[in-house]
């Protein structure tokens, strides 16, 4: 508490006011007045610093917010680099798969021309190894019905016959 000349009535001396409000106020004045005076420069001089301090910050986070804005652009232009690449891959992937099974029924087609030429082929072996047997079955038969006919008629008399015959027609060739 600080006390005050007016706080004494004349003639009577020191005394305490007791009167919370008119102290506090007088005390916060002195108190300000003596930290104007002889803390100004150090007042002054502590909100500057701050104020620098603010401005900074508030450049640099400027700074870093154009940075990111960059960034952010730079990475929607990757993005829609990709996103063509991407497209133009998928489309060649189409493409490719259009050719590939293109190619597939190429070949499919030419497989089945060979193997119904393979058919017909062995088809025709076969019937021509059938024919060849039946051919040869029929010959083997004749020769049988022929030398069974030749044996039953075959007598000693046809013999000389015969062999007079050839005789005579080798006798005409030479």
């Amino acid at each position: 508490m600080i006390i005050t000349i007016s706080d004494f009535p004349l003639g009577e001396g020191f005394g305490i006011n007791t009167n919370l409000l008119e102290t506090n106020v007088l005390n916060l004045a002195v108190v300000i007045g003596v930290l104007v005076v002889f803390g100004g420069d150090v007042l002054t001089s502590i909100l500057t610093n701050r104020q620098e301090l603010i401005v900074k910050s508030l450049n640099d986070a400027e700074e870093r917010f154009q940075e990111a804005t960059a960034k952010l652009e730079t990475a929607k232009a990757q993005l829609e680099v990709a996103k063509s690449k991407a497209e133009e891959i998928r489309a060649q992937g189409l493409v490719t798969a259009k050719q590939g099974s293109e190619n597939l029924l190429a070949r499919a087609e030419e497989d089945i021309k060979r193997l119904e030429e393979t058919k017909q082929t062995s088809l025709r072996f076969e019937e021509e190894k059938a024919v060849e047997e039946v051919c040869s079955r029929v010959r083997e038969l004749a020769l049988e019905s022929a030398l069974q006919k030749v044996k039953k008629r075959l007598d000693t008399n046809l013999q000389r016959r015969v062999i007079d015959l050839n005789i005579a027609l080798l006798g005409q060739l030479s």
